[in-house]
């Protein structure tokens, strides 16, 4: 087997996972909604996955989401308290 070989087969191995867990998940209804904050911060991360060329760009995005995520886990946090 050659290298390309094993990257398929560890990848359908992977998406096999998560299409598990996405069946065992589907099953409970107690769901959260993603806040509006958090929706943010995932629209920064993948803007950086987007200008990803250019790495201040990039890493400016991804800092900033990183930063939204962290912030509205603290106050999610200290809502439930």
């Amino acid at each position: 087997m050659n290298a390309s070989q094993i990257f398929i087969i560890i990848s359908i191995a992977a998406l096999a996972v998560v299409l598990l867990l996405v069946f065992l998940a589907g099953r409970r209804k107690t769901t959260s909604r993603l806040s509006p904050l958090a929706g943010l911060a995932f629209a920064f991360i993948l803007l950086s996955v987007l200008f990803g060329e250019n790495r201040w760009i990039g890493y400016g995005l991804m800092g900033v989401g990183v930063i939204l995520a962290v912030v509205d886990l603290i106050r999610s946090t200290q809502k439930t308290d």
